[in-house]
């Protein structure tokens, strides 16, 4: 695996080395914290249970704190914010950080994290990638052909992809740029080389969407399209 990463650092997807059933990371958020009747992390499990369920399939696990006993916001907290990423609390590692610890262990080709925006008064899908990142280019074509497709296959208008300091949240910051970026896609916490943050629909504006069944379905699926589009290089 070693030697198949290096490669994939060194040359784009298109004529990378890339194994038959390359290793894939989903995180769906583990967020519940989310408002009256909405619960952000079941509907971004049930996206990424429909994505892993449909062909083709890869070497493709989950990475997901909800649930999980001994850590300190493990359904709750923000990607953006060091109390809940990388502090400690009475000695218990944050959710974001057990994740990201599995994630490192899989060492997956390509990492995606499934979350739903919030504010934003959009019914759309926008894709983030890590400011600075020696694959920037890479990671935004992987961006771009993830929210392509999920857009094509719903009536969710496509915002395009941005990097992660330009959301302006909270005090997380990249240790190489210092500039405020989001944990789980920063080069210096998540060793894959492909990693992506998609923000699907809006909480309060897609509600409804969000919460249909079909809707999930359908967004699962364009995002294994997509995957299997960039994994290819098509």
């Amino acid at each position: 695996m070693k030697t198949i990463l290096i490669t994939l650092l060194l040359v784009s997807p298109a004529a990378a080395q890339i194994p038959d059933k390359p290793a894939v990371v989903f995180q769906p958020s583990h967020q519940s914290d989310t408002g009256e009747n909405y619960n952000e992390a079941l509907t971004c499990d049930a996206i990424v249970q429909y994505a892993m369920h449909t062909p083709p399939y890869y070497d493709e696990h989950k990475v997901w704190s909800y649930f999980q006993p001994g850590l300190h916001h493990a359904d709750t907290g923000t990607n953006t914010l060091k109390a809940h990423t990388t502090a400690l609390e009475n000695g218990k590692l944050s959710g974001y950080a057990w994740e990201l610890q599995r994630s490192n262990e899989i060492a997956p080709v390509v990492f995606i994290g499934v979350h739903n925006n919030g504010g934003t008064n959009r019914h759309a899908v926008w894709g983030y990638i890590h400011d600075g990142d020696a694959l920037e280019a890479q990671n935004r074509r992987l961006s771009d052909i993830l929210i392509e497709e999920i857009a094509r296959a719903t009536d969710l208008e496509n915002r395009g992809t941005h990097l992660d300091s330009s959301t302006g949240r909270n005090d997380y910051r990249c240790a190489a740029t210092g500039r405020l970026a989001f944990y789980s896609v920063d080069e210096n916490v998540n060793r894959a080389p492909y990693r992506v943050l998609l923000e699907i629909g809006d909480i309060d504006k897609s509600r409804s969407f969000l919460l249909d069944e079909g809707a999930r379905r359908a967004i699962g699926a364009a995002i294994k399209k997509g995957l299997q589009r960039f994994l290819e290089g098509k």
